[in-house]
């Protein structure tokens, strides 16, 4: 099985150089490596969130969720996306302004 990672994973960099001799593209390599980032950045968002929320709305484990805890959660994970989108937007806006005053 690990043959079949490490060739995949070369071939989604090195098939990008098409009939150039070989060449990678650079420009590929980036986009390839911006999705890579943005799907860490969801999985790492979708991980917290699920902690933070089991955390604040599950208070004994058990094998299913009783209505208060699935109000719970679905209000968690409403309010923590509205934030995370707040923060992201104004984040982006700054950037933004600074890259404007550059």
């Amino acid at each position: 099985m690990e043959s079949g990672f490490s060739s995949d994973f070369g071939s989604d960099f090195s098939s990008g150089g098409g009939g150039a001799g070989g060449k990678l593209d650079p420009g590929l390599i980036m986009e390839q490596v911006k999705v890579q980032i943005a799907v860490a950045n969801a999985q790492e968002l979708l991980q917290r969130m699920t902690d933070k929320c089991f955390r604040k709305c599950i208070g004994k484990p058990g094998g299913s969720l009783d209505n208060s805890e699935q109000k719970c959660i679905a209000m968690c994970m409403d309010r923590y996306m509205d934030s995370w989108n707040t923060v992201s937007r104004a984040y982006n806006s700054r950037l933004q302004r600074e890259r404007a005053n550059m």
